[in-house]
């Protein structure tokens, strides 16, 4: 699929749940966010539909975001069911770390390829300020259980407020360059308005390149993360709600109304 400004569109990001088990301060206020109804949330079968269809469409890489995907029910069968569709060329997971020590094996006999994995720190105090009680030593746990599982490559995905060399930056770049995993730096975001960067070491942000779609956890197809336009599967149908998306993707990102925890970031 191409879009009106040429741009091959071969990517979706999938959100599977509206729920996470952290509060980062960069990403929801303490209180939380108005959380969707549970039936207003896909179901996996039709989260499995929709791939097949965009897969047929000319998708080939997904990836399954939240929230935060592992806290998502069947999510081990889920990532089966996709890693089962044919066309799938790259197939991966962002998630907190939380949980990923008890999911990661789990996950690579699923069929999963690789995964991303949020580490803003490696201080602990300041962790558990960041996420309000959030434990870093389950994030490194995770991180070692992925590696042993032989999801590849791993990505650490840091948040940083001014620049890459801030001091705990540096630590996490450290940390990844003793461990053989990649780092990719990403400047704090305010979808009200539309402040954002290119990621660092990545490809977010990058809108004159950008070549994905995002599908909401309750079913709506997002061209693009700083825009508010979206199309409801349930509605439209499964194609013609990615055909109106790629056909109504912005040039650029603006501003949106919409929560991170609700579109996948």
């Amino acid at each position: 699929m191409f879009d009106r400004f040429n741009r091959r569109i071969n990517y979706l990001r999938v959100s599977v749940t509206d729920r996470c088990n952290l509060r980062c301060t960069y990403c929801m206020p303490e209180e939380g966010v108005p959380l969707l109804h549970h039936d207003d949330i896909l179901r996996l079968e039709e989260i499995v539909e929709v791939i097949k269809v965009a897969v047929g469409m000319g998708i080939s890489k997904i990836r399954i975001t939240g929230g935060e995907p592992l806290v998502r029910k069947g999510i081990v069968g889920l990532v089966k069911d996709i890693a089962g569709i044919p066309g799938i060329s790259d197939f991966g997971l962002t998630s907190n770390g939380i949980l990923l020590e008890e999911f990661a094996g789990q996950l690579s006999d699923a069929g999963l390829h690789r995964i991303n994995i949020s580490l803003d720190t490696l201080d602990p105090e300041k962790f558990v300020l960041l996420t309000r009680g959030g434990d870093v030593g389950r994030v490194i746990r995770g991180i070692h259980a992925a590696k042993a599982a032989g999801l590849s490559p791993i990505k650490i995905n840091c948040v940083v407020r001014n620049s890459s060399g801030e001091p705990d930056a540096i630590a996490v770049k450290k940390f990844c360059a003793e461990h053989g995993l990649e780092v990719r730096f990403i400047h704090e975001m305010n979808l009200a308005d539309g402040r954002f960067t290119i990621v660092e070491n990545g490809h977010g942000g990058d809108c004159i390149h950008c070549n994905r779609l995002r599908l909401t956890s309750n079913g709506i197809i997002r061209p693009c993360l700083f825009n508010d336009a979206g199309f409801s599967i349930r509605d439209l149908g499964i194609r013609q709600a990615l055909e109106m998306a790629v056909g109504m993707k912005p040039e650029k990102g603006t501003l949106s109304n919409s929560h991170f925890n609700s579109i996948g970031g």
